[in-house]
């Protein structure tokens, strides 16, 4: 028996492929002998001790794929496939692989002509290894149903083990199965060659073709047919998303006459990939976390695609930017990220970081508050130094905890693909908790991964750990936990063997730790452990101006992000906001505001367009006895009125129209502010 060659990967349209693999199998089938095949996997599926290694005729591709489909449960005696024949499913198959089956169309065309009467059939199947198109000899064809070989079949290992499609789909590469090296016993009178399918895109596997026939059709070359039919389907979807990408640069162009040429832009596909960008070069330092290779998927674009929605759906570090939902034929077929070349207006905490990282994320967090201040600072320490590994941030719901998190990453990372891991210990079932947190090995439990699966601490080696609600952690997972920490190594449920991790861990919760500790549903030594440094987040309702701020921050996002006109606000409705205890905090603040876009009577918001809860809560402020600001205009001097509004103009103008920043210019209260703009008729929205 002839030595497998080894395979050196080859470019084909950008992407690897093993082309001497064809050549390497042939060679090895020369030598194929059935009765020595179908002991070898006799052998395998008695566990004989010398069944462990390739039999001396049997090919390890063979010998490998037996011993998956062994350990997965495929019955070896199974004579079909499992196969939905449901009208509905098949359908909804055709719609969503409609781009495959529309590239594979001219190839299919084309060979099932030349496939009549020769005993084989062309199939095309998807990423989950179903049928969905056949074409060829009409015989073969038709006892191909007997096995289910026909659309709606599902031929991926997991199913019917080693098999050409399947097979093809698990290695990645061109292959033929032939005769006895099937698995199943009742499809061993067949023989198949599969390649898979490539997104010229982002080169990951979406379907594979495959020739079938009974055994006597075999032929050296059956394998590069596949191969070459693949390529060609391959080269089919290239030239289709070539023509979409040039409809929505076009879409773009015509929908976004502000568009600066300056301006940063990535354009996304209709499955939320980046098939063009502009101004946002890979290695930039002001755009390090903004994805821009063509091919990286950014999101998933929801349906039907407004701009808000499509806003929402965009990860933390994009959300800054300008949507433009792009149609094509009526549908939403993409969408365009417009980030402006200007710099956005810098917050009032400048921070002691060097980095800038660290200023950035410190910038993500508004509010002039001296509480608020304080923790961003604490928080900023933590990032900088080296020697706290853990954080505990307590603060209520919606305060805007992870925002904390971000920040000791952003300031601790020692490049930009450190990662950061999140995860809600109140979403995780507690049957899954440990698996969640330390990741478990093939076969640890019931329902286990049959590859295993790494848990959230090795995920985020090197970079930080964010667990949200700490205090929803089953009690016997907190001493696991807890070793890990004074340890840094992780054991994956059923794994003897220690991983080291370098991890930080930032934890956050809404709940008294000491509390929880009284009455025995938290550890103390855990509670010390990831305590060591704390932050208390304060409520909104004890961050005073804050609210104001927010209000101009969220009013300002939403406004960019809809496309639409900046709400004004009424001094009334300034103050009704002001006096609102915020039970939702900053959380319920945001969604305020994005109703108030929606649902306002007009850009002006009154208080007729607040809550009733809030109106019938909110009052003016008491002034202080020596407050003069409202005093009247017309018991003012005339000079001095005409001074003040051009004061106040001037203010405006040097600050580019930023209102906080004005009225610290001015040395007067923000709620001050907006009254006297309000008493001179001054234009007052938020810019």
């Amino acid at each position: 028996m002839k030595r497998e060659l080894g395979t050196r990967p080859m470019k084909i349209d950008g992407h690897s492929a093993p082309a001497p693999l064809a050549v390497a199998s042939v060679l090895n089938l020369i030598d194929y002998d059935e009765r020595a095949t179908m002991r070898a996997w006799e052998d395998v599926l008695a566990d004989k001790p010398c069944s462990r290694d390739p039999a001396h005729h049997v090919r390890s591709l063979i010998h490998e794929s037996w011993y998956r489909s062994v350990s997965g449960g495929i019955d070896a005696q199974g004579v079909e496939a499992p196969l939905n024949s449901d009208r509905d499913e098949i359908e909804f198959l055709t719609r969503a692989n409609a781009e495959l089956l529309a590239a594979a169309r001219r190839s299919f065309e084309s060979l099932g002509r030349l496939l009549d009467g020769t005993g084989a059939m062309l199939v095309l199947a998807d990423a989950d290894g179903v049928l969905i198109d056949a074409i060829g000899d009409k015989r073969t064809l038709h006892d191909g149903m007997d096995i289910h070989l026909a659309i709606g079949g599902k031929w991926n290992e997991e199913a019917v083990g080693t098999n050409g499609i399947g097979t093809a789909l698990w290695t990645g590469e061109p292959i033929f199965v032939h005769a006895a090296e099937h698995f199943c016993a009742g499809i061993k009178s067949w023989t198949c060659a599969g390649a898979p399918i490539r997104d010229p895109l982002d080169g990951r596997i979406i379907g594979v073709v495959d020739l079938s026939g009974y055994s006597p059709i075999f032929r050296p070359h059956n394998t590069a047919l596949v191969a070459a039919t693949a390529r060609h389907i391959e080269k089919a979807l290239a030239e289709q998303q070539q023509e979409r990408r040039t409809r929505l640069l076009e879409a773009f162009i015509s929908s976004a006459p502000n568009y600066r040429r300056k301006d940063g832009l990535v354009i996304v596909d209709h499955r939320g990939r980046a098939i063009f960008s502009n101004n946002l070069p890979e290695g930039d330092p002001d755009r390090a976390e903004t994805p821009v290779e063509p091919g990286r998927w950014l999101l998933n674009l929801p349906a039907p695609g407004s701009e808000a929605d499509i806003a929402r759906a965009l990860p933390p570090h994009l959300r800054s930017c300008h949507v433009t939902p792009l149609k094509l034929d009526g549908s939403l077929g993409g969408a365009a990220l417009v980030f402006p070349s200007a710099p956005a207006a810098p917050t009032t905490f400048a921070g002691r970081a060097e980095d800038k990282p660290l200023r950035e994320a410190a910038a993500m967090i508004v509010g002039e508050s001296e509480a608020l201040l304080a923790a961003v600072d604490v928080a900023s320490r933590v990032a900088r130094s080296n020697s706290v590994t853990s954080l505990l941030i307590e603060g209520e719901t919606g305060v805007g905890k992870e925002l904390f998190a971000r920040l000791v990453h952003a300031g601790s990372r020692r490049s930009a693909n450190d990662p950061f891991v999140a995860m809600n210990c109140g979403a995780i079932t507690r049957e899954l908790f440990g698996s969640e947190l330390f990741g478990h090995v093939a076969g640890a439990f019931t329902g286990a991964s049959r590859d295993g699966k790494p848990g959230v601490f090795e995920q985020a080696n090197g970079g930080v750990l964010s667990l949200d609600e700490i205090g929803e952690m089953p009690l016997e997972i907190q001493p696991f936990l807890l070793r890990v920490l004074e340890e840094r190594v992780v054991h994956r449920i059923g794994d003897s063997r220690g991983r080291p991790v370098d991890v930080r861990l930032v934890a956050s919760t809404n709940r008294d730790l000491k509390q929880e500790i009284a009455t025995g549903r938290f550890r103390s030594d855990l509670y010390y452990r990831i305590g060591a440094v704390s932050i208390k987040v304060p409520p909104l309702r004890e961050r005073g101006d804050d609210v104001l701020l927010l209000v101009e921050h969220f009013n300002r996002k939403i406004a960019a992000l809809n496309g639409g006109d900046l709400l004004s606000f009424s001094n009334e409705a300034l103050d009704a906001l002001l006096a609102w205890r915020w039970p939702g905090n900053v959380r319920e603040l945001k969604n305020l505001v994005e109703r108030l876009h929606v649902l306002a009577h007009g850009r002006d918001v009154g208080l007729r367009d607040l809550p009733a809860e809030i109106v019938s809560t909110g009052s003016r402020p008491e002034l202080p006895p020596n407050y003069v600001g409202d005093v009247t205009a017309d018991k003012l001097d005339g000079t001095l009125v005409d001074a003040e509004r051009q004061m106040m103009k001037n203010a405006l103008a040097a600050e580019g129209g930023n209102l906080s920043r004005v009225a610290q210019r001015l040395g007067i209260s923000r709620p001050t502010l907006y009254r006297k703009l309000d008493r001179y008729g001054i234009r007052r929205g938020f810019v």
